[in-house]
């Protein structure tokens, strides 16, 4: 069920989103008497599972969830249609219209994109306000996996600041050290400052997901909300809603030294103390050679275990709220660019596809999260389509550039095997960021 909530918002997300995009083409193309033949949600090769014609348009879905398209008449796009290029230009057509109007019709559904983006950013933040845990808040210290100690962190590090800056937001503090190039954090243990340096090794290793750090959290209540199928727990027979207290008569402070103690004994028997309805029981499990338990914890009234911040906003104060955060998520996204390119990060190798992006979505239905995504993905969207690659907007907005300053149109026989050269690259970045999700997912 999990997996079809993430699914059905994906497809809801990226539905708005192609919409959205491809009437910015058609906005302008209409707005200079510009002919759109078509009007397509997905791709349809061969045929389509609905269409309907209105005016001079065919408005349809296709069966290919991929993308979308509008076919705009004496335009050399993905439709390839080299008859109609070989035919005398038309007033109506897309190459009879001046060179300012052309660009802005290709600009059409970037410029949608960016400003959906920050219209979803200012609701989100007069609906829902600003909420997240400050750094200074993280009482217990932070939680490490073997990555962060291997550099040299410990489970109960308070983070100070990262180079010597304080980060006001806990969640902020991974994205910086990704994507500001940090050198060092800054940590009280014990009540002695300690800086420990960031080294460059580390940085691929998070590209792939890795956890890295979390906020270490207290042991009790430790209540189960799920069971996994197959899994030590469910043998022992464990159940939703038992209440962990001990393991080998050992109780714990801290979330973290129980999984440790978890792993002490892989491959082992160990006796698991619980609460089930107001009686203490005494189970035998079998621990793996992985060291898991195999159960979700739930954890309750975690806002009342920590301080979060939270700012309410009205209606026009949301409105600069949600610009800059739409301006400030476009930057972060633009600095990945130079991880994905390095040879150093070998960012490229964690490109993801339609999985990984669909498994950022909850596993539940929650429209804050949903328009939070949606958001993101608008500026990727648009980010991702004005570069400069021939059969992306860009790559059409590239050229019209090139003729607007040289007073030169490239010829239309340059344009075609530029696009087919466009889609080709296209079509191996996708299948390259496909192929990152099938091993992530199936083989990691």
């Amino acid at each position: 069920m999990e997996i079809l909530v993430k699914a059905a918002q994906l497809f809801l997300s990226l539905s708005i989103l192609v919409v959205l995009h491809e009437f910015g083409h058609f906005f302008f193309a209409k707005l200079f008497k510009t002919r759109v033949e078509k009007f397509y949600m997905f791709f349809n090769p061969w045929f389509e599972l609905f269409k309907i014609k209105r005016g001079e348009t065919e408005y349809g879905i296709g069966w290919i969830p991929l993308g979308g398209y509008v076919k705009i008449s004496g335009m050399i796009d993905e439709s390839m249609d080299k008859e109609q290029m070989m035919q005398p230009p038309q007033p109506y057509e897309f190459r009879s219209k001046p060179s300012w109007q052309r660009l802005l019709i290709m600009l059409g559904g970037v410029l949608v994109n960016f400003l959906l983006a920050m219209v979803i950013y200012i609701m989100i933040t007069f609906t829902w306000g600003e909420e997240y845990l400050p750094t200074k808040n993280v009482k217990y210290g932070i939680e490490c996996d073997s990555l962060a100690k291997s550099i040299g962190l410990q489970n109960g590090d308070k983070i100070i600041s990262l180079d010597n800056q304080e980060i006001e937001n806990f969640n902020k503090i991974m994205p910086s050290i990704l994507l500001d190039d940090r050198k060092s954090i800054q940590v009280d243990r014990n009540g002695e400052k300690i800086s420990i340096e960031i080294p460059k090794r580390i940085i691929p290793i998070l590209l792939k997901g890795k956890g890295f750090l979390d906020v270490r959290k207290p042991f009790n209540p430790y209540n189960i909300t799920e069971v996994a199928e197959g899994t030590a727990a469910q043998k022992a027979g464990i159940q939703v809603n038992d209440r962990i207290l001990a393991l080998n008569n050992k109780v714990f402070e801290f979330a973290d030294q129980f999984s440790s103690e978890l792993k002490a004994n892989k491959n082992q028997t160990v006796t698991i103390t619980i609460l089930r309805n107001k009686k203490v029981l005494n189970l035998k499990l079998a621990v793996g050679n992985n060291g898991i338990l195999g159960v979700f914890r739930g954890i309750n009234n975690f806002d009342k275990i920590f301080e979060f911040k939270k700012t309410e906003y009205g209606f026009f104060a949301s409105i600069p709220v949600g610009i800059s955060r739409g301006f400030s998520t476009t930057a972060d996204y633009l600095k990945q660019f130079k991880l994905i390119f390095s040879s150093e990060t070998k960012g490229y190798e964690s490109v993801g596809g339609f999985m990984r992006i669909g498994s950022f979505f909850p596993g539940i239905w929650d429209w804050h999260s949903f328009w939070g995504m949606t958001a993101f993905l608008s500026i990727i969207l648009a980010i991702m389509n004005i570069l400069p690659i021939p059969a992306l907007d860009g790559g059409h907005v590239l050229f019209l550039i090139f003729e607007m300053i040289t007073g030169r149109k490239p010829s239309d026989k340059f344009l075609e095997y530029a696009q087919i050269a466009g889609m080709a690259l296209l079509f191996g970045l996708l299948i390259l960021a496909n192929a990152n999700d099938i091993y992530y997912f199936f083989f990691k």
